[in-house]
C-alpha cells in the first residue's frame, strides 16, 4: 500500500454507508494503519445523498479527510455522479451495477458488483448490501485484508446482526474476486 490510501464510500441514506465507513476504518486498525474517518449525510438523511470517508496511513494522518480518492464505491447513481470527479487519476471505482451506469470519460478502472441484487437474491436481505460492497472491496483492492474486515464486523456489529452481515462480507468476496477475474 502506498503510505496514503483515501476510500470515499457513497450512496444515499438509508444504505449503511456510514456504518460501512466504521467498519472499514476498524478493518484498517486490525491491520495496523493509522486511520481516520469521516461521514456526511443530506438534511432528510435517509434517502439523500451520503457519504464516508477513511483514510490509511502506515504513518499519522495529517489530514483527516478524502482530498482525491484512491477509491470509490458507489452504491447510488447520484453519489457516482456527484464524487466522479473527485477520484485519482487511475484511481478504482466500485459499482452497485444494479443502480450505476458508470461515465465513459473517467480515467478510473471500475468493477460492476450486483451488491443490492445478490444481497436480495442470495441472503434475503437488500440492507446487507453495504456489507456486499466491502466485501468486495476488500477482495478487489486489498485494501485491508480479509481477515481484518472479518474480524471487525465481529467486532463492531450487534450480535442478532453479526451472521448476516458475515454472510454479505463473504458474497462481497466472492462478487469481488468474479469482478477482478471478469476485468
Amino acid at each position: 500500500m502506498a503510505d496514503i490510501k483515501q476510500i470515499r464510500l457513497s450512496g444515499f441514506g438509508g444504505q449503511g454507508i456510514v456504518l460501512a465507513g466504521v467498519i472499514l476504518g476498524y478493518a484498517g486498525i486490525n491491520d495496523k494503519y493509522w486511520v481516520s474517518g469521516s461521514n456526511s449525510y443530506g438534511a432528510q438523511a435517509r434517502g439523500s445523498a451520503c457519504k464516508a470517508e477513511v483514510v490509511f496511513s502506515s504513518k499519522p494522518i495529517a489530514f483527516p479527510h478524502v482530498i482525491m480518492a484512491d477509491i470509490l464505491v458507489s452504491m447510488s447513481q447520484g453519489a457516482y455522479d456527484k464524487f466522479i470527479s473527485e477520484v485519482a487519476e487511475n484511481g478504482v471505482v466500485i459499482y452497485d451495477s444494479t443502480e450505476v451506469k458508470p461515465s465513459k470519460d473517467s480515467t478510473a478502472t471500475h468493477y460492476p458488483v450486483y451488491a443490492i441484487r445478490s444481497a436480495l437474491e442470495k441472503i434475503g436481505n437488500k440492507q446487507v448490501a453495504n456489507m456486499v460492497m466491502l466485501g468486495s472491496l476488500s477482495e478487489i483492492t486489498n485494501v485491508v485484508s480479509n481477515t481484518a474486515l472479518i474480524k471487525a464486523v465481529e467486532e463492531h456489529t450487534p450480535p442478532r446482526f453479526k451472521e448476516l452481515n458475515l454472510k454479505a462480507i463473504n458474497l462481497g468476496f466472492e462478487l469481488g474476486s468474479k469482478a477482478k477475474r471478469e476485468r
